[in-house]
């Protein structure tokens, strides 16, 4: 368990720009079910919104940096929790979300503007929670995390396809209405097998820590979906617009993370296999979640 903090997995240069380039064409699958009546929408009735983004960015990590201090992780497996609790939400979400019976328009715009947020939100709350544990905080001493870089590569993979997936689906709706439903899955399977294929890459580790990390990340995600459904709940939130907030802040982009924790951290093992196992979780997880809420409709 010890060695764990000192294992650094392989993942090359060019997978590290394949993994960009997959998240942007995911983000771009997400983006063109929007126009921008979607987002004034929501902004006349901003409540569900702001209590959506509120969950996603604060209460989550907060709940997260709980966890690690009763629990006491190993510094790498506690830092890949707050890199996963930092995230924008997973554009995944959408789709369990509407099979939920849950406010689809607020998921995709709660997953559109967090992604646009976590510019700044994201590794502003891994360097504030990380520093406040004293584990981590010796971790990131040990590397280099700059913010502005953070940021960059946020712009480059969410934010541009993003913009780029609204616009053309405010110019072009008849190609948008033709690419929505095979991009979405194609994406998603693209995703999937590039996160299996790094997983067999590095077999033998995830083999002989996987078992460590598991209880931790299914731990942490039931805390994501708690944290969401109490966050609505205490705000008054109806059932609708609930299963939307409690789908979004449990279902967190994993991907992301991924690049981050090879980008700027070298791939350190505790983060790295936190963050893979929680992209398969999550999604076995939410799926499940999402068809226990379906078998009741939901008041609005």
């Amino acid at each position: 368990m010890t060695g764990l903090d000192a294992v650094h997995l392989n993942f090359s240069p060019g997978a590290l720009h394949l993994l960009n380039a997959i998240l942007g064409i995911v983000m771009f699958s997400v983006a063109i079910d929007l126009a921008p009546r979607d987002f004034r929408a929501l902004l006349r009735r901003p409540k569900s919104l702001i209590v959506g983004f509120a969950s996603q960015f604060f209460v989550l990590p907060a709940l997260t940096f709980a966890l690690v201090s009763v629990l006491h992780p190993r510094p790498s497996i506690a830092l890949g929790l707050i890199l996963v609790a930092a995230c924008p939400g997973g554009n995944v979400s959408n789709f369990f979300t509407h099979r939920a019976g849950g406010n689809t328009a607020l998921s995709v715009s709660l997953t559109a503007f967090s992604t646009a947020a976590a510019i700044v939100l994201t590794p502003f709350n891994i360097a504030f929670w990380g520093s406040l544990y004293g584990p981590t905080r010796e971790l990131l001493h040990q590397t280099t995390i700059d913010p502005v870089q953070v940021a960059i590569t946020v712009v480059v993979m969410l934010l541009i396809p993003l913009l780029a997936g609204i616009a053309l689906n405010q110019a072009r709706p008849d190609i948008t209405a033709r690419l929505r439903g095979p991009l979405k899955w194609v994406s998603m399977g693209i995703f999937v097998a590039f996160v299996l294929m790094s997983l067999a890459a590095n077999w033998g580790y995830f083999l002989q820590f996987v078992g460590l990390i598991a209880g931790m990340v299914v731990l942490h995600n039931a805390l994501a979906f708690a944290g969401g459904y109490g966050t609505a709940t205490l705000a008054g939130l109806s059932p609708y617009d609930r299963r939307s907030v409690t789908i979004e802040t449990g279902i967190q982009n994993s991907g992301l993370g991924l690049v981050l924790i090879f980008a700027f951290f070298g791939g350190l093992g505790g983060m790295a296999i936190v963050a893979a196992f929680w992209g398969i979780w999550h999604i076995i997880a939410g799926f499940t979640l999402s068809t226990l809420m379906a078998r009741t409709e939901a008041a609005r």
